[in-house]
């Protein structure tokens, strides 16, 4: 072997001192350079992270707002990701072993890295100049989830290994694992294992047998390509992997392998099939709570939400909405296809509790995802009709009765300057009672009837009812101020409810994650009308479906006691139903976003009365009737249903009186004996008429009666006849001519 002669190198290195010295200073800064730069890149990568308090966040998640109905029941869920957090008890150990064989087979033997799993991963991506390759523990992944981008770099892997030490620091395997399996993303906008169990399979986490587990757990290489959703061959064949390795892994025997393998794939998207009812609802209940909590607490942060929903309720009021715009459809010559939203026949309807407020039901349009606008909250239509027991409910809170004769019906009214005589398709009738102008709808005894009580009357009533300020025109009698659907079946439920507005209710109460009440909703109602009032409008009102323009309700089977008003606009633009049992007030409407003719001749009788009485059918199947009961104050008395006054034996004979027992706020009942059935000079005698209309002063207070209240007559006596003969006398003192004969003088100071 040769040794180099140390005397030559000293010679040499005397000679090329120079050089040597500076070839020795750049190896020496080389290396401190490339030393400084990868500690420093080390620096920079690690110091970035955070530490261990902030680790401590990875437990903290993106949480489902869930929505229950009035019941209980889950009906809906708000989430920036569809996850339901379930701990590691409630998750079967088919998935737990699943996803440690496919995933991380040493995962309670490593400290969050894996070395032998990490050398493999290393050494292809240095073969292939690559970091495509895999071998993260479940513990690398739960920080990736956690806290880093998905990126594949260097950079990003080293930060994977300093964050996984971080979290086997700080939390156990098994908290490791139950957050993994709560974050993990398993495809088709499923997070977590309990929201991929339901949405896949339509079962909890806890009950998935070996093949479903298979397939979830392979899931977690490629969401997107091996989602059974996506393809269901691909979904078949990754399970078939994952159930090899749990097999070579001794997680299951030969024989549980082969029948998982053979296991037939049956879909069942439980989780939001669930949702395919309600939408216009939730998104109500979704608006209030962002008001109420704001974006991010409601989409993140877990809440509980009992809601008035009831799901049987809104499914049947879905299905009666599409049956109804079907048929109507139909009926319009076989138009086909309506195409957009915009020009598309719609419907809506909505079931409220008159007690509480609260409602059951709400359908806002034809189709949510065409057109998520709310007709059933947001649009503000003209109500026709149906506004016209507003204005009789005004006249009974100044003292007027069912049996008051609404006379001179064909002469123009004059509310303003101008005369008026509005258009009457339902009767020419000279003269009837306010019961029978309210079952036969007549627009000229509404207009006759606001003429006397005054427009400002019924303004002021239908503010008290939730309707808001309403225009001062004397067309207003017939509806021509504009209302939301909600909004008007909430006013009939006061009639429902002894004359106390419940505001409506969506939201009963919000608790968070961890059970503090958040909100509760408020049961306090106000009073509108006299519980007189609301019952007399009642009264009237079953008159309006069991002989009146909703009889139809009657022949489609609806059998319950109810009461409710139809209304349909000019040239039949929107056709309306509102009717109420005493524990379910309903109110549909059928039309066009731009008003137009629904169908010639399309009444509310026939557009919007047979889907009440269809989705009333179902909605109250079970209940027993229940009639509505007059309150104390409320009196009957026997009178002639053609004059409005008391019943003489001469009426009780004559072929062609109409006798009947009426009810009557105890003050407000007549006094004087029917003067028709007498002397044709007797008659002459008696030629009364509505007095000119007074300022109007507010409400006029009736007061009640301690006396029992009387039982309601049987319906088919309850009839009025059209009226035939002229105005009730007022109450007031008895002369001798009025105690002889039953002569009365004027009523004018009975307003």
């Amino acid at each position: 072997m040769h040794v180099p002669d140390p005397r030559r190198i000293e010679a040499f290195v005397n000679s090329h001192r120079a050089l040597v010295l500076t070839a020795i200073v750049a190896w020496c800064l080389a290396s401190w350079t490339a030393t400084g730069a990868a500690l420093g890149y080390a620096y920079a990568t690690v110091h970035a992270l955070p530490g261990l308090n902030a680790v401590r966040a990875a437990a903290s998640m993106a949480h489902a707002t869930t929505i229950t109905d009035a019941k209980g029941r889950h009906a809906f869920t708000i989430f920036e990701e569809q996850r339901l957090q379930v701990p590691l008890s409630r998750v079967s150990p088919n998935l737990t072993r699943a996803i440690i064989a496919v995933e991380d087979r040493r995962f309670y033997a490593h400290d969050g890295v894996d070395p032998i799993r990490l050398t493999g991963a290393l050494l292809h991506d240095v073969l292939h100049t690559s970091a495509e390759q895999g071998g993260s523990t479940i513990t690398q992944q739960l920080a990736r989830l956690s806290f880093l981008t998905p990126e594949k770099t260097i950079r990003r892997k080293l930060q994977e290994l300093v964050l996984a030490g971080r979290l086997e620091r700080t939390f156990t395997k098994n908290q490791i694992l139950e957050l993994y399996l709560n974050k993990a993303y398993f495809g088709d906008g499923l997070y977590g294992a309990e929201a991929a169990s339901l949405g896949y399979f339509g079962k909890h986490a806890i009950d998935l047998d070996v093949a479903e587990a298979a397939l979830i757990a392979g899931l977690v290489k490629s969401p997107s390509a091996y989602a059974p959703t996506a393809s269901v061959n691909r979904a078949l064949a990754r399970r078939a992997t994952v159930l090899a390795v749990m097999r070579d892994t001794g997680v299951i025997d030969e024989a549980t392998f082969r029948s998982a393998l053979r296991s037939p794939l049956r879909l069942n998207d439980s989780l939001r099939r669930e949702e395919a009812y309600g939408q216009y609802f939730k998104e109500e209940v979704r608006k209030q709570l962002v008001d109420m909590f704001g974006w991010d607490r409601v989409y993140r942060s877990g809440l509980r939400v009992e809601t008035t929903l009831d799901i049987d309720m809104q499914r049947a009021a879905e299905a009666e909405v599409a049956r109804s715009i079907a048929d109507i459809e139909r009926r319009q010559n076989r138009r086909g296809p309506a195409g957009s939203a915009d020009t598309a026949l719609q419907a809506a309807l909505v079931a409220v509790d008159p007690r509480t407020g609260e409602v059951r039901a709400m359908v806002g349009g034809r189709d949510f995802r065409a057109s998520p606008f709310n007709r059933a909250t947001q649009s503000r239509r003209q109500p026709g009709s149906a506004f016209k027991p507003v204005v009789y409910a005004a006249a009974l809170e100044q003292g007027y009765t069912p049996a008051t004769i609404l006379s001179g019906l064909n002469a123009p009214a004059t509310l303003t300057q101008a005369a008026w005589l509005p258009d009457d398709e339902h009767s020419a009738d000279e003269a009837m009672t306010m019961r029978s102008a309210l079952r036969i709808s007549s627009n000229r005894a509404a207009v006759r009837m606001m003429q006397s009580i005054g427009v400002g009357a019924a303004v002021d009533y239908a503010s008290r009812l939730g309707l808001g300020n309403m225009p001062r025109v004397p067309s207003l009698a017939i509806g021509t101020g504009e209302v939301t659907l909600l909004s008007l079946t909430s006013a009939f439920g006061a009639f429902a409810n002894a004359g106390e507005l419940a505001r409506p209710v969506l939201i009963r109460r919000v608790t968070s994650s961890d059970g503090q009440v958040l909100y509760e909703s408020p049961t306090a109602s106000t009073h509108a009308v006299s519980p007189a009032t609301a019952f007399l409008i009642t009264s009237m009102l079953e008159d309006v479906i069991d002989a009146g323009t909703a009889a139809q309700a009657r022949a489609l089977g609806f059998r319950l006691p109810a009461a409710g008003k139809t209304g349909t606009t000019n040239e039949y633009r929107d056709a309306w139903f509102v009717g109420y049992t005493t524990s379910l007030v309903t109110g549909v409407w059928v039309g066009y976003d731009q008003p137009r003719t629904i169908i010639r001749g399309g009444y509310a009788a026939q557009l919007a009365v047979p889907m009440w009485a269809r989705f009333m059918t179902a909605a109250t199947r079970g209940d027993k009737p229940e009639w509505f009961r007059p309150p104390p104050g409320v009196i009957t008395v026997e009178i002639d249903g053609a004059s409005g006054r008391l019943a003489s034996s001469e009426c009780r004979r004559a072929p062609d009186a109409a006798v009947r027992l009426e009810y009557f706020a105890q003050g407000t009942e007549p006094i004087d004996v029917c003067p028709l059935h007498r002397t044709n000079f007797l008659r002459a005698l008696v030629v009364p008429s509505l007095p000119p209309p007074v300022p109007y002063e507010g409400p006029r207070q009736i007061v009640a009666s301690a006396e029992p209240a009387v039982e309601p007559v049987p319906q088919h006596a309850a009839q009025a006849p059209q009226a035939r003969a002229e105005e009730p006398p007022a109450k007031k003192k008895r002369g001798f001519w009025s105690r002889v004969f039953g002569v009365g003088k004027n009523d004018a100071d009975r307003r």
